[in-house]
């Protein structure tokens, strides 16, 4: 593996870290939300980001990786951002305009809340930005790598 891999590496983790911090600030801001887009009732539902490793094209990691063994990474993508399936929140509150307007209904005056835990998601926030911050710190040293590389070369 060359040096400057340690760039393409670094800045694929940054670039998933930075996308995972965005859905989740997205979690956040509608952790309240009851309606979709098009106005209809419905609550938002969480979302998440699957990250999986990425091989080194045309490497020896990347063959080893494809039959099934032990492969060297050569970063990370972002392979989906999927739907939490957990069921929504009820809240009881029959004078919200998007509670269960059906006598008839079991949820009768229930509102359908988000599946979002703020909680849940400022853990996951404070993860990613750990992770955030270990990817630049890995940046930082190669770089410093390269210049201590460059310096042996002029003496």
């Amino acid at each position: 593996m060359a040096w400057q891999d340690t760039f393409a590496i670094s800045g694929s983790g940054l670039s998933a870290q930075r996308l995972r911090m965005d859905v989740i600030a997205g979690n956040i801001a509608n952790a309240d939300t009851t309606r979709r887009p098009d106005g209809t009732p419905g609550p938002y539902r969480r979302r998440m980001v699957i990250m999986e490793p990425q091989p080194a094209p045309g490497s020896f990691a990347a063959a080893l990786a494809s039959a099934g063994g032990p492969g060297v990474s050569a970063g990370v993508r972002v392979s989906a951002i999927v739907e939490d399936p957990s069921p929504f929140q009820l809240r009881y509150d029959p004078s919200n305009p998007d509670a269960v307007q059906n006598p008839a209904s079991p949820l009768y005056g229930y509102v359908q809340l988000p599946n979002v835990d703020v909680a849940t998601e400022m853990v996951d926030l404070i993860s990613a930005s750990r992770a955030y911050e270990a990817n630049v710190t890995a940046l930082d040293a190669g770089k410093m790598m390269a210049v201590k590389a460059l310096d042996l070369g002029r003496a």
